[in-house]
């Protein structure tokens, strides 16, 4: 069954951020959410490095306690991490607005990747995307930026995170509510001005991509080209956020321009001709040897050259066993002097 926050791909998408779903993040929570009234700001206090190290123990949990531990994940690089659309472990007691021990309920929680140490420093990519995903849930579900708080407000004491001033925060957001903030963080084009594609648009770039990807090129950005988007974004390495910008098209060029490799079965084929004719020039090779060595043998023995059906089964490479019977005069042997 799934739960009733499956909006939030959508919306953070259509505020142009980018977007990763976990597998069956629709249907994992512990129960239902209510009715959602706000978002707890988090961060993840681990240390380990890379865009999102600490996925794995938000989706599943840890020792003492159960998974899911947030909704959203927010990487290093700005990609939110769709984790689970029913309720999270993450608030725990507290109090904000009216709101009394039910954050689990009523907050949506996100976690911010960040080591938790004053020394650690939030990427500005990340921090756009925290303030323009926390706008962009507050805007779907009707409330202002005071209903916006860091897990420190809801737990004075108890809780230090986020360590970024939460005021501040709170008026950048209230200004992207109001209109005022500045164009997306993904590019509307690249360098080649092709543009980003998304869920829903259709366009001729959109059937340069299909055909790329050898789908149906009918030029409609529909779920069945996001996902297969998204697979060939895991595959090579990009973000899988279903969203075909200024990277995408870079490493779509790549493969485009890479000559194409043989199948496997032309390679086999290739590397036993090889191994074949290498075999061919060391028996070869051999031959010549021994038919030398008979060569000499003959010289030395006073025979003259060696017979023509000889060289011949020689330089066949056949194994031609010649008798010669020969019969050699030693001073002493044979017919006395009378």
């Amino acid at each position: 069954m799934s739960y009733s926050l499956t909006w939030l791909p959508e919306v953070l998408e259509r505020a142009g951020l980018k977007v990763a779903e976990t597998p069956d993040w629709r249907t994992r929570g512990r129960g239902d959410m209510g009715p959602v009234r706000g978002v707890l700001c988090h961060h993840t206090a681990t240390r380990a490095g890379g865009n999102m190290p600490t996925l794995d123990m938000l989706i599943h949990g840890r020792p003492d306690l159960r998974g899911p531990l947030c909704h959203l994940g927010l990487g290093r690089d700005g990609t939110y991490y769709v984790v689970a659309a029913g309720r999270a472990n993450h608030a725990g007691p507290g109090a904000w607005e009216g709101l009394r021990n039910t954050g689990n309920t009523h907050l949506i929680g996100i976690e911010g990747e960040n080591g938790g140490r004053p020394h650690d420093d939030w990427p500005e990519i990340q921090m756009d995307a925290y303030r323009r995903g926390v706008a962009a849930i507050l805007d779907h579900i009707g409330a202002k930026a005071n209903m916006c708080l860091g897990h420190k407000e809801w737990a004075p004491g108890r809780k230090p995170d986020p360590l970024f001033d939460m005021s501040q925060f709170r008026s950048q957001v209230a200004e992207i509510l109001a209109g005022k903030s500045p164009p997306p963080p993904i590019a509307a084009s690249d360098d080649h001005d092709r543009p980003t594609l998304r869920r829903g648009m259709r366009s001729d770039a959109v059937k340069t991509v299909q055909a790329l990807l050898g789908l149906q090129a009918d030029g409609i950005f529909g779920p069945r080209t996001e996902a297969a988007i998204r697979a060939w974004q895991r595959t090579n390495g990009l973000v899988p956020d279903g969203i075909v910008g200024p990277r995408s098209w870079e490493v779509l060029d790549l493969h485009r321009d890479a000559p194409a490799k043989p199948p496997q079965d032309a390679c086999l084929i290739r590397l036993v001709v090889a191994l074949g004719l290498g075999g061919l020039v060391v028996a070869r090779g051999l031959v010549l040897v021994h038919l030398e060595l008979v060569r000499r043998r003959h010289r030395r023995l006073g025979l003259g050259r060696v017979p023509r059906l000889v060289r011949l089964g020689l330089g066949l490479g056949l194994r031609v066993r010649v008798r010669v019977r020969v019969r050699v005069r030693v001073k002493g042997e044979g017919e006395g002097e009378g």
